[in-house]
């Protein structure tokens, strides 16, 4: 990899670390003040927040440009009503048509940048110039080619720190030897790093409603369907990446709604430690009640419908499943979710599973708390 580009000047985090008192009266006025701010750190302040595998993380003062790694990150950022990070890893899962059910919140993502374009460059984080990576540093060095931990600490040093954990799958193996979070805890170590501890806690009494209403919605274990969820290669899929369902935030609707899993107990292996497909045949041994796919959130509902399950209700094989019999087929939900996504996709599959008809959150009230009316 290629040097440091000449930029004539201090790094952005230099430029932190040594301007502080003129970072905290002018860039970062609109972002730590008013109804954001909390009581843990002042704007102009340094403040340190810990999170595995990092350990504990100093920030000179309050972060303003971020990238993050994924869609769960970033729509923690919208919940904190920061502005969007300027980078995702990749932007075509960072589905903001979430958005589109809650009225007064919206995301223009047209200039965010994909970090993952046929690798990961290094020289793409120095053009970012990001005050702080919301990332596993384990990801990077574990899942791509080219990165060992030199890489990571001449990022840190040169530009800024990574801060993050790869919270929304617990499947790899890379991850066994470290703690993971639950999607509120990642979230309030968010906050803190954006001294927004106080939007958070709004969200979170807001999360406590949800799950008070989504309580008499789930039925007893008894009836509750057998779901097995894959990503379908193709609109005509005859081969499927299996997902067991597990405890990372990329399954919290599903185990919020107490779904069973129909892959669990059988010899089929998670996608994330084989990386292997299986096949109609083998999903027909399963026969779940319910087929969840994964892959299709860029389509609409109607859409999934007319090309996804109309190819599967019209094939041989797949015609005989009793999810596809039954008209069971729908879209799994992003691997990615935050506080609000989370509960946007939760209440979606509730009205498929179970028919719920009522809202289960209040959405003016999430729009008020990205607003920052407290």
């Amino acid at each position: 990899m290629s040097q440091e580009p000449n930029r004539s000047g201090l790094t952005r985090r230099a430029y932190l670390t040594c301007g502080g008192a003129v970072v905290a009266g002018g860039l970062l006025a609109g972002c730590a003040g008013g109804a954001g701010s909390s009581p843990d750190s002042d704007a102009g302040e340094s403040h340190s927040v810990s999170i595995e595998p990092m350990g504990e993380v100093t920030f000179d003062a309050v972060p303003e440009r971020w990238v993050a790694n994924n869609g769960s990150w970033a729509d923690m950022g919208v919940a904190l009503g920061l502005e969007p990070p300027k980078a995702v890893w990749l932007t075509s899962r960072y589905h903001t048509q979430y958005y589109d059910a809650v009225p007064g919140v919206s995301v223009d993502a047209s200039d965010m940048v994909p970090l993952y374009q046929d690798g990961v460059s290094k020289e793409l984080f120095y053009e970012l110039d990001a005050d702080v990576h919301v990332m596993d540093p384990n990801f990077l060095m574990n899942r791509f080619d080219g990165w060992e931990r030199s890489d990571v600490d001449e990022i840190e040093e040169n530009v800024a720190p990574l801060f993050g954990n790869c919270i929304y799958a617990q499947h790899y193996p890379w991850h066994e030897d470290y703690r993971y979070y639950t999607l509120y805890e990642a979230f309030e170590k968010l906050a803190r790093v954006f001294d927004r501890v106080d939007r958070y806690e709004a969200f979170e009494g807001v999360h406590a409603d949800f799950q008070q209403s989504l309580s008499p919605v789930v039925p007893g274990e008894d009836e509750r369907p057998s779901v097995a969820v894959t990503w379908g290669v193709g609109d005509a899929p005859e081969s499927f990446y299996p997902y067991i369902i597990g405890k990372g935030t990329g399954f919290k609707h599903l185990r919020d709604l107490g779904v069973r899993d129909a892959l669990a107990n059988t010899a089929v292996k998670d996608f994330h430690g084989s990386r292997a497909a299986i096949d109609l045949e083998t999903l027909l041994e399963v026969d779940p009640e319910v087929l969840l796919l994964r892959g299709y959130e860029a389509k609409s509902a109607d859409e999934f419908q007319e090309t996804v399950a109309s190819f599967l209700r019209d094939h041989d094989t797949a015609s005989e499943l009793t999810a596809v019999q039954n008209g069971d087929i729908y879209r799994a939900g992003g691997l990615y979710q935050g506080p609000i996504t989370n509960m946007v996709l939760t209440e979606r599959t509730a009205r498929q599973l179970y028919g719920v008809e009522d809202d289960l959150f209040d959405r003016d009230r999430v729009a008020a708390i990205v607003d920052g009316a407290l």
